[in-house]
């Protein structure tokens, strides 16, 4: 997962914008949110992530799915412009990563609940802190409203690192809305979450992008959240894209009965032969 250090050099790197004042230029409703070509990430000798293609088109989730090592993760912090690709671009929301990423980084956020915030300032302190640097107008009343959405008020002056693991993961989700973002990173966003608080946070998810057109790239190894979020997937194996297509897609081309299997077919080498028999 990503590091908290890598997480606060994202901020770190925006310049100021007034989310939702007069400075902010919608994205084109017609246009793609996220292009990526040929994107290729190398340690030394190791292949971390090979020469990988997609398009994500405005308003719409899609999956990026593969096991540990797969390169989800190392994707999502190029996208963030955490990390530096070794060949290949990103353009988000029209911007080339590589020469005007703080165009597109105020207009962007990312969630994961591996990631603590500070654990001695207040839930509120944090949303503060976050919110101040993406420069957001009307702070106060936009903690209140996440508060009121989120079910935060029981804990919203408590210490974060005295919160619960459902209570970090919804507060990982507030930081990550307090911009009103137009592309949204999510990272396992429901890890540690119990059935019914998953199922409100992943609601939330889809009220934010239906009410806002916001695009969603979602890592999970939770494969009912991803048929339940996702339009399209992405299925990742040693760094390149093994497959792609809608879930119900791929659901056929398997012969399955729901993404869990098909992940487990890939991830264990048995997709090609099944594509062969059931077509």
């Amino acid at each position: 997962m990503l590091s908290e250090v890598a997480a606060r050099c994202q901020i770190s790197n925006l310049s100021p914008v007034s989310i939702g004042g007069d400075r902010f230029t919608p994205y084109s409703p017609g246009m793609e949110a996220i292009r990526v070509e040929a994107l290729t990430k190398r340690y030394g000798e190791m292949l971390a992530v090979d020469a990988i293609s997609f398009a994500v088109p405005r308003g719409t989730t899609v999956g990026l799915l593969g096991g540990n090592g797969a390169g989800k993760t190392t994707t999502i912090a190029m996208l963030l412009g955490i990390l530096i690709p070794s060949s290949g671009s990103i353009r988000i929301l029209g911007h080339d990563m590589a020469t005007d990423r703080f165009s597109a980084l105020p207009r962007m956020n990312f969630s994961s609940p591996y990631i603590a915030l500070p654990a001695k300032l207040s839930v509120a302190e944090n949303l503060r802190v976050y919110g101040h640097l993406y420069d957001v107008s009307r702070l106060e009343a936009r903690i209140r409203e996440l508060s009121d959405e989120l079910g935060l008020a029981a804990f919203i002056d408590r210490p974060a690192g005295q919160l619960s693991a459902g209570q970090k993961t919804r507060v990982a989700l507030a930081k990550a809305l307090i911009n009103r973002p137009e592309v949204l990173l999510l990272d396992e966003p429901t890890a540690s979450l119990d059935p019914d608080t998953g199922d409100f946070m992943r609601t939330r998810l889809e009220q934010y992008r239906d009410e806002t057109g916001c695009t969603i790239l979602l890592a999970s190894h939770n494969m009912a959240e991803v048929e339940r979020l996702c339009s399209q997937v992405l299925m990742l194996k040693l760094g390149r894209v093994v497959d792609r297509g809608s879930p119900h897609d791929l659901l056929s081309r398997y012969g399955r009965e729901d993404l869990e299997e098909v992940f487990l077919d890939i991830a264990r080498d048995r997709g090609a032969a099944l594509r062969e028999t059931v077509a």
